[in-house]
């Protein structure tokens, strides 16, 4: 059986959700302009989202760019394979 005591200790308390907020906000650009400004969780939390999000789209671009370029591009299996191995590291 689980010790009940383990539990508690692993309880992410409120004060440790706001020491990670405060981490977060200097990592988003949009919220980052104002560098003493105190700034919600909720915005934090929504900003990092949409941060996320468009990072996404951005490497879903990026790759369909590139994706395009190797296709028209006159390079034998050796090479695209090379390419490939060198952008998953």
């Amino acid at each position: 059986m689980s010790n009940p005591g383990s539990r508690a200790a692993n309880k992410i308390t409120d004060d440790d959700i706001n020491a990670l907020i405060l981490k977060l906000q200097p990592l988003l650009p949009q919220l980052n302009q104002g560098r003493n400004a105190r700034v919600s969780a909720t915005k934090v939390l929504n900003e990092t989202c949409n941060y996320i999000r468009r990072l996404q789209s951005e490497v879903d671009d990026l790759s369909e760019r590139l994706s395009q370029c190797l296709h028209s591009m006159d390079i034998t299996s050796f090479e695209a394979e090379t390419l490939r191995n060198l952008l998953q590291q």
